[in-house]
């Protein structure tokens, strides 16, 4: 009877320790391996290397962002492979109109989505740590559109990462140019699997998300 209470209470004890002061325990590498080799949809593809002509602007890899500071080592963008699917066709649909897509953010290690709490506890804004983020799934994306002739970025509501409720996607917009430019990020990321968040017009989860676990993996350890 002893012995078996000691095995409770040593895998309670394994239990807490896997999991963090937020009640989660992030897939790491050895699990996301073995979650390729279960489902090919589970891997994180690297999306400037799969969608031609894409742009990155990963502002978390450099101090032009909301907290100041450096979050990734390297500028990247990863997502799940039917995300990187759908997002190629979105690529493919707007190079038909002289556009392209520029990416801010993909998949995001869980300990960068603590930072940002930690930084900024608005979750109107920032992901809660309680719950993880679909950034932390590899099933969010932060984009805009630009023109292919100019590079430059269409006009939006707010820069990225604004904080204010005229980023929100139901705020109504008096400029007719950005109006439409909002309407059409909107409208083909709709059109291919996706839904726009509900306080920042850049941010868009994969229809389907829930089946995919939350991670906290470097793009270093990705890259190895």
């Amino acid at each position: 009877m002893k012995a078996n209470f000691l095995l409770i209470l040593s895998f309670w004890s394994l239990s807490l320790f896997a999991q963090n002061k937020y009640g989660l325990a992030p897939m790491k590498m050895d699990e996301y391996k073995k979650s390729i080799m279960a489902n090919t949809d589970n891997e994180l593809v690297n999306l400037e290397k799969y969608i031609p002509g894409l742009v990155l602007d990963i502002r978390y890899a450099t101090t032009n962002n909301f907290t100041g500071k450096k979050i990734y080592n390297l500028a990247r963008a990863y997502s799940r492979r039917p995300v990187a699917e759908s997002l190629g066709k979105i690529q493919a649909d707007l190079k038909m109109q002289g556009l392209g897509l520029k990416i801010f953010d993909g998949y995001r290690p869980y300990s960068a989505t603590v930072m940002f709490y930690e930084t900024y506890h608005d979750t109107t804004y920032v992901a809660s740590p309680y719950k993880g983020s679909r950034h932390n799934r590899g099933c969010a994306l932060d984009l805009t559109i630009i023109d292919l002739k100019t590079g430059k970025e269409l006009p939006m509501p707010t820069h990225y990462d604004s904080f204010k409720k005229e980023a929100w996607p139901t705020t109504p917009v008096a400029d007719p140019i950005i109006r439409k430019n909002r309407k059409t990020l909107i409208d083909v990321m709709e059109k291919y699997g996706f839904k726009v968040n509900a306080s920042e017009w850049w941010h868009f989860d994969f229809i389907g998300w829930q089946k995919f676990d939350v991670m906290d993996i470097d793009f270093e350890e990705l890259e190895k």
